[in-house]
């Protein structure tokens, strides 16, 4: 996909991003790319992943690695990576938004308020101009530093491939040089926080948002889409890769003997269930 869009935004962000060699080992640090200089540390690339989202719970024989949403407590004795939704609001925060912010929620060329077709409980953020973008993160940059409070190593910022899938007036529009800056302004607060920060999804931008300072990836159904190396070939080893039971084209164990594939690599259920749920899976490679 062309990235011609990009260019001069970037040509101004990537003065202060900050690049990780691929393959680098889990307790490599890297300067942050903030003003105030910080150092994180990178997610491991062994022992046992899970992805938390739905329920939090202690697995027997514990954790080395986990995503847990951002209201969710870290899990004693593991690397923690809080979840933020960082270009789409979160549900039941509705009051949030739509008190005194609208203006911040994308529109389509109705007027009307755009919601994610697949998650219909969410607004998706208009990150247009530059003074939307200070305001949201004036929303959201407290809930990443209170996820360093909070004892979390890191952050994913959910949602940034909104640009992909919102690209006509019609259904509201988002470019992706908007997108990446609010992105930069995210990885500056999270580094100076000292928290390490993943880029979600967007197959499409990792050379870029690699180059705007992201540490590692975390990707849903690559495997699916057949879209891992695009992360495994810019963040090396430090990718967290989840694949889902009802989208899954292969068996399991064909995506384990995948040479592109994360070397933390799992399979959940879609909602994210614990294991009190009949609905729950689990199986890591």
């Amino acid at each position: 996909m062309p990235q011609l869009a990009v260019g001069a935004v970037l040509g101004v962000l990537l003065l202060t991003a900050c690049q990780a060699a691929p393959g680098a080992s889990h307790d490599e640090e890297r300067p942050a790319t903030s003003a105030a200089v910080a150092e994180v540390t990178l997610p491991p690339t062994s022992g046992r992943f899970d992805y938390q989202l739905g329920a939090a719970y202690e697995p027997a024989g514990g954790l080395d690695v986990v995503v847990r949403d951002a209201t969710a407590d870290p899990a004693p004795d593991a690397y923690n990576v809080c979840y933020v939704n960082g270009f789409q609001t979160q549900p039941g925060e509705d009051g949030l938004w739509l008190d005194g912010n609208e203006d911040l929620l994308l529109h389509d060329a109705a007027g009307e308020l755009v919601v994610d077709p697949d998650w219909p409980d969410e607004y998706v953020l208009d990150p247009g101009t530059e003074e939307r973008r200070e305001r949201i993160l004036g929303i959201l940059g407290p809930v990443i530093t209170g996820c360093a409070d909070a004892g979390f190593d890191a952050v994913e910022i959910d949602n940034l491939d909104t640009w992909t899938r919102f690209t006509e007036p019609a259904t509201g529009l988002i470019e992706q040089a908007d997108a990446l800056a609010l992105a930069a302004e995210y990885i500056d607060v999270a580094h100076g926080a000292g928290l390490a920060i993943g880029q979600k999804n967007a197959a499409e931008a990792t050379a870029e948002g690699h180059d705007l300072g992201f540490d590692f990836a975390v990707t849903e159904e690559c495997a699916a889409y057949d879209e891992c190396g695009s992360y495994t070939g810019v963040y090396g080893q430090h990718v967290l890769q989840i694949e889902y039971t009802d989208n899954l084209p292969q068996g399991f164990d064909v995506v384990c003997a995948s040479a592109d594939r994360a070397p933390l690599t799992i399979l959940r259920d879609r909602d994210l269930v614990g294991p009190d749920d009949g609905a729950y899976a689990y199986e890591q490679c």
